[in-house]
């Protein structure tokens, strides 16, 4: 028995956050002796599932704001409660972990009046440790907030909130019935591809499965179908009945990977077991895209999609620990748009993959709009952060001791270490939170990395031209720490076409083979030498003779 219910990941664990929106039907008797059937949705918060969230929100009445009282508001808190005000949710505010020394009940919800611009005076207060402040929460949940509406004798209409893998049952379709009743043993068709489907089980989570027979307007469920592959469910989509037709379901749009790298295995022969841990992982995750890529240097590969850099890192340490693969991750990269000059749009996934320039027009890179939270101490080293990352100021609020800095920033900048480069200046105190706002026109040309005049295509990247020398330093020198040295030299170069913007020499390794031999011992050393010197004088005495390497190895090992 694991003490996190929800949480089933030990990534999730570890790291104390939700990565896979779950759900939960609790049967509760208020205070006033009413009983209520309760549907709750534990949504990740992270903003690389943001589609994620804001469909969980549409299918729900209302929200609890859960705000760390000893922390206060941070950046992806507000991106979820805009989500919930787009939804026209109800907010209940609720302030956590209320048995730490340093929680600050007050300052935090005056925080929340003033960033999110709610009503915070009847905030509760809760500690999930202790369980105080529970069954307030429920009291609040059950009278503050509206209970969900829909006609049961209407056509079936229902929101795909959410779907996984399942070994046994095939895909598991997590539903909220908004009109109608769905029955086990029905055919369902979803509307974004049309594909048809025979109801096997229906059910709910209590938090274990528990087996139904119906759904009905405002309950939250689950069915299985026999559905091969979870690509054939997408979150958001509308699900009706096979003969009937309804309106769709706003908002549903398709995921969209936004961050791309390459995954190679450390070891080659484990090719094959990273083909078979990448195709099991794309299972439980539509939003994963890969396809095989070979690259001169580090052999066969996937180049994978991501929807964001914690999705990256989610996946890239599920396989190593799932599946006890060791892999190489090429640097991150996003989509740029490439304007040929006959007019044609292209999309570049793979800077490696860079046309020639003589076809080109001009590109075009992502931007986001980013929003930082940050102490006020710490306001100034932020702002030169994205100052050097070509970032444009578009506000700059206070919230009493914290500042709220808003940020047009290039995409390609931030998946590159921004996100550590922040935590670092600002002692892991301030959060951060962005959204895509389009494309935009920028001087960017390919760096390529050259090792021994050889290009090593896993390692080329779009960079500013004018950001272009730095960056070509910094991986030229880099790389002179890593590469092993050999009996050579080997030059290290970044190169921009044909021009070089940065080198570094690796020099050749010394052939000392006495301090090799030998660890340094110099006595040990000097006898050797002078054993040397005592050979010499006998291959002198006797004339130019030609003795073996391996004879005249053995003979000083003799005289040893």
């Amino acid at each position: 028995m694991q003490a996190q219910m929800l949480d089933s990941m030990d990534i999730e664990r570890e790291r104390g956050i939700t990565i896979k929106a779950n759900t939960v039907r609790i049967d509760y008797t208020a205070l006033n002796s009413e009983s209520y059937v309760l549907n709750l949705i534990d949504t990740p918060g992270h903003v690389d599932f943001a589609y994620e969230v804001s469909r969980s929100m549409r299918a729900v009445e209302g929200s609890l704001l859960v705000v760390d009282s000893s922390q206060g508001v941070e950046a992806q808190t507000l991106a979820n409660v805009y989500h919930a005000l787009d939804a026209d949710h109800e907010i209940v505010p609720i302030l956590n972990k209320i048995d730490l020394p340093a929680s600050d009940c007050f300052r935090v919800a005056e925080q929340i009046e003033d960033v999110i611009g709610i009503d915070a005076t009847e905030a509760i207060q809760v500690s999930a440790k202790t369980g105080q402040g529970i069954v307030e929460t429920l009291e609040a949940i059950v009278h503050r907030l509206p209970a969900p509406k829909g006609d049961i004798n209407a056509p079936l209409k229902a929101m795909l909130v959410d779907s996984w893998y399942d070994s046994y049952l095939g895909v598991i379709v997590l539903v909220r019935i908004i009109d109608g009743k769905l029955k086990k043993g029905e055919r369902v068709k979803f509307m974004s591809n049309s594909s048809t489907h025979h109801v096997d089980r229906i059910g709910v989570f209590r938090p274990k499965m528990e087996m139904i027979d119906e759904l009905g307007p405002g309950e939250i469920g689950f069915l299985t179908a026999s559905i091969k592959q979870v690509r054939d469910t997408r979150v958001g989509d509308t699900i009706c009945h096979d003969k009937q037709t309804v309106e769709a379901l706003p908002g549903f749009k398709p995921a969209q990977p936004v961050v791309f790298c390459g995954l190679f295995p450390v070891d080659a022969a484990q090719f094959e077991d990273l083909r078979d841990s990448i195709d099991k992982l794309a299972l439980n995750d539509a939003s994963f895209s890969y396809e095989m890529e070979t690259s001169a240097a580090l052999g066969f590969g996937f180049r994978c999609g991501f929807l964001g850099l914690l999705h990256l890192e989610v996946i890239r340490d599920r396989i190593e620990r799932e599946y006890a693969i060791d892999l190489i991750t090429t640097a991150p990269s996003v989509i740029y748009d490439i304007h040929m000059r006959d007019g044609r749009v292209e999309q570049l996934h793979n800077p490696a993959d860079m046309p020639d320039l003589t076809l080109v027009d001009h590109l075009e890179e992502p931007r986001i709009k980013a929003t930082i939270l940050v102490p006020d101490d710490y306001l100034g080293d932020v702002l030169k952060l994205c100052q050097d990352r070509r970032g444009m100021q578009l506000d700059l609020t206070y919230a009493g001791s914290r500042a709220m800095v808003v940020y047009d920033l290039p995409l390609n900048e931030v998946v590159f270490d921004f996100y550590d480069r922040l935590k670092s200046v600002t002692k892991g105190y301030a959060s951060f939170d962005y959204q895509m706002i389009g494309y935009q026109q920028d001087n960017l040309v390919k760096m390529s990395i050259l090792v021994n005049d050889e290009p090593v295509d896993a390692l080329s990247t779009m960079v500013h031209r004018d950001r272009a020398d730095a960056r070509g330093r910094a991986m030229v020198e880099k790389l002179k720490d890593l590469i092993p040295r050999h009996m050579f030299k080997i030059p290290i170069q970044a190169a921009i076409g044909g021009k070089v913007i940065a080198r570094e020499t690796l020099s050749a390794m010394r052939k000392d083979v006495t301090a090799k031999c030998y660890g340094g011992d110099a006595t040990r050393k000097k006898k050797l030498l002078e054993k040397q010197k005592a050979g010499k004088k006998k291959m002198r005495q006797f004339g130019k003779v030609d003795i073996p390497q391996e004879a005249f190895i053995s003979a000083l090992k003799m005289d040893g």
